[in-house]
């Protein structure tokens, strides 16, 4: 079992930076891909991006690349979402999971979830 608690989220004006923190319970956390994926009112839960477990492959969305960064620090069991250029259309819940394969991730399945954190972005 892997728990997954987010946070960093808040209100940021457009053009802001703001950045999200994922910590993970678990020792094995480095043999994880790592992902990130919003979810706006009314709308269906999307991909924003992954980091496989060296750190050593992302991959994001069209919509954040060149604005969104992800990170891990394995001493810390941590993931971050580092988020620039920030636009009302960002506005969403947004949710750190966990899972073996990135595969399993970018196609938006991983077995793993957090609770999500708001994050706001005023125009």
């Amino acid at each position: 079992q892997v728990q997954l608690v987010e946070s960093g989220g808040g209100l940021v004006q457009a053009g802001g930076s703001l950045r999200l923190s994922c910590a993970a319970s678990r020792r094995t956390f480095s043999s994880y891909v790592m992902g990130w994926f919003r979810q706006a009112v009314g709308k269906e839960r999307e991909f924003v991006g992954a980091i496989n477990w060296s750190g050593g492959r992302t991959d994001y969305a069209d919509s954040v690349k060149g604005r969104f960064t992800i990170s891990r620090d394995g001493a810390k069991n941590t993931v971050y979402l580092q988020m620039k250029s920030l636009k009302p259309e960002d506005t969403a819940v947004y949710y750190c999971a966990a899972d073996r394969l990135l595969r399993t991730v970018v196609a938006g399945a991983p077995q793993y979830w957090g609770q999500g954190t708001q994050v706001t972005v005023s125009s």
